[in-house]
This record gives C-alpha cells, structure tokens and sequence, in this order.
C-alpha cells in the first residue's frame, strides 16, 4: 500500500517531497482550549525546497485554506476571526467563511475561496503539539483528507463523530476547490 502521508519535516529529511505537488497541513492548537487553527496547502511545480530558522520553504505557487474549530465557550466569538488576537486569527471576516455549528455548538469555519501565494511559501516548523503533515497526492487524497480531518476534529477539537464527519466534508468542499492539480 502506498503511503498516504507523513510527517513533513521527516519527509524533507527523507527526501520523499513530491516536486510535483502534494497537501501540507499544518495545525495551531490552543494548549487551554479545543480552539484549533488547520492551514491546507496545495502546491506542484516545486522549483525549489529550503529549510529555514522558521520552517520549510517553497519556490512555487500554493493554494492555503483555512479551518477555524471554535468551542461554543470561546469568549470572543463575536470577534470577526481576522482581527482576534495572534494565535486566534484567520485571515477572513465571517461573510468569507463557511460556517458548520455541531450539536455541541463547536463551530467549525473553512474558507469559502481558496487564497493563492505567488513565488513561494514557508510551512512554520510545528512546536509543542502542533504538527505540520504531507498528504500524498494519491488517487484516493479526498477520501484521505475527509478521514484525516474527521478524526482531528473529533479527537482534537471533541467535535461529535458524526459532526466531526459533517464538518470535515465541508473542508474537503473547499480544499476541491483549490484547482492546482
């Protein structure tokens, strides 16, 4: 069976980074809260991969989409995400974000249009619990993302399986619509 993902930094280690396109998804969780932040990446056409202090760099193009998983507790939910404090913000105002509300009353917003980085792009080293993982572009990616993010957002953000299944078709809905492969 081929492999479906791995860890980013270990597959630039590996040299196992495919130049001719892949996912990348990077998680912020908040250590107090389930309040997570999941950043898609889509590239192809790698001219070149650096490492740096920050993290890894790529000379191409990416399309990113952005997931905010916000708990029915957070405080200030009735800030528009792109203005909360660092840590807590997404570059959208609601209007620009397709919202899903589970039955625990946990909110899960994607991005409704895919935003597109010209020239390169860094993926931030992961610290602490964070991760940054490789989705291999195999014929199967969507089926792989919907589960990958069914059981994140159930296991990290204690999203209800049958919500977290709900909430993870609207991310495969909007990583569909990057258009780079």
């Amino acid at each position: 069976m081929a492999t479906k993902a791995l860890d980013l930094f270990q597959a630039y280690s590996e040299d196992k980074l495919p130049r001719d396109g892949g996912y990348i998804v990077s998680s912020f969780f908040d250590r107090n809260s389930a309040y997570s932040i999941y950043e898609v990446v889509a590239y192809n056409g790698v001219k070149s991969i650096y490492l740096t202090e920050e993290g890894l760099t790529f000379q191409t193009d990416g399309s990113k989409l952005h997931v905010l998983v916000e708990p029915a507790n957070y405080a200030e939910k009735h800030m528009e995400p792109y203005v909360r404090k660092t840590g807590y913000q997404v570059p959208h105002r609601f209007s620009e974000l397709e919202i899903f509300t589970a039955k625990n009353q946990t909110k899960v917003m994607v991005s409704k249009e895919p935003a597109t980085t010209y020239g390169s792009f860094t993926i931030l080293k992961p610290t602490g619990i964070n991760f940054a993982l490789l989705i291999f572009n195999t014929e199967d990616v969507f089926d792989t993302m919907e589960y990958f993010f069914t059981e994140t957002i159930n296991k990290e953000a204690g999203v209800p399986k049958v919500d977290a299944k709900k909430a993870a078709k609207y991310v495969v809905k909007g990583i569909q619509r990057f258009g780079t492969f």
